[in-house]
């Protein structure tokens, strides 16, 4: 007899944003729910303008039930039916970054949350945000990881990127280039490394993760020849936290040799380091994760695409996996919490 999967989820809550009305997010979000109804697990929460939400399903054919309430009080538990938290009427300006779009993204983001810290949500999924409308809304975050790790309180957190073939992250992320070397401190490195090792064996149930650490110069700074980062900073930390991680790998030639299939997990130091094969390893299938923080928050590994925003082709494949890691990393947390300590 055939193994049946266990049920993921159950008795859980996930809350889904609308990202930039402008763009492609309340699209790929409707997209998602048609392909996870009727096989949905735990109650779904979607936080939406209801016009724009209206005005989605009405270029979708749905396939699943709803109703749209003011707040998550009034939601109804049915987990069959999706609840749509109406954030307020909303204009529309098809792909472009506005104020009045920065201003919802940011709302929306803001009462997913707070459903987590009152126990409606276990675990949110975003969807993507501009930063230029935020900014025009009067925030001054370059994106919901550093949102949500202000809010928490959290200083010591990853930006993760998760697909079937490559899971890796970032040491610094959204800062200019000729920022990075002196960003990247002995402290930086260590709280990283100790959040990448921690969230691996916590959300991910992997209690020995093989981790490779790329290194910041070209050839890994080939014995300090083309830099010293490797050997003054990478090195030595790694030393202190083995077993776990390997390298410091060239780059370059770390990708070109396909050695990401021999490990758990690859480190960059570097935004496009990392995002540059991720993006051409994982077919638009690719997630986002912030490890680190007290909350579960996942999300697709795109933008907005304000130039494909209501034309009807975007692809919600990277949407419906990060519901997917949000349900598994929930589960995982929800496990190792209840796991009593070795004696």
């Amino acid at each position: 007899m055939k193994k049946q999967p266990r049920a993921l989820g159950i008795g859980m809550g996930f809350v889904f944003t609308c990202g930039d009305v402008n763009g492609v997010g309340p699209e790929i979000s409707v997209k998602t729910f048609n392909r996870i109804w009727p096989k949905q697990h735990g109650k779904l929460y979607f936080v939406c303008p209801a016009n724009i939400f209206i005005e989605e399903i009405n270029y979708n054919r749905i396939r699943f039930e709803f109703e749209i309430v003011k707040n998550f009080e009034e939601a109804n538990p049915d987990p069959n039916v999706l609840s749509v938290i109406d954030i307020g009427r909303t204009k529309r300006e098809i792909g472009v970054p506005t104020e009045e779009s920065g201003h919802k993204a940011v709302q929306a983001v803001k009462v997913a949350y707070q459903s987590i810290v009152d126990g409606h949500s276990h675990a949110m999924i975003t969807s993507p945000i501009s930063k230029l409308a935020i900014s025009l809304g009067g925030y001054e975050f370059p994106g919901h990881t550093e949102m949500l790790a202000e809010w928490t309180q959290t200083e010591n957190y990853v930006m993760m990127f998760l697909a079937r073939v490559i899971k890796a992250g970032l040491m610094t992320i959204h800062i200019p280039i000729k920022k990075v070397p002196t960003t990247l401190t002995k402290k930086l490195i260590k709280g990283k490394f100790k959040v990448i090792l921690n969230s691996l064996q916590e959300d991910f149930g992997n209690p020995t993760p093989k981790i490779a650490v790329l290194g910041l110069n070209p050839h890994a700074g080939e014995d300090g020849v083309i830099g010293t980062d490797e050997k003054d900073l990478i090195e030595p930390i790694m030393k202190e936290m083995q077993p776990n991680f390997f390298g410091p790998f060239s780059a370059d030639a770390f990708f070109a040799r396909r050695m990401h299939e021999d490990f758990n997990f690859v480190v960059g130091m570097y935004h496009d380091q990392v995002l540059i094969p991720f993006k051409l390893l994982d077919n638009y299938t690719g997630v986002n994760f912030t490890a680190g923080l007290p909350i579960i928050r996942t999300s697709p590994d795109h933008g907005t695409a304000f130039d494909i925003a209501r034309k009807h082709k975007a692809d919600d494949r990277s949407m419906y996996q990060a519901y997917i890691y949000a349900i598994k990393i929930a589960e995982n947390r929800k496990r190792a919490s209840s796991t009593p300590l070795s004696e």
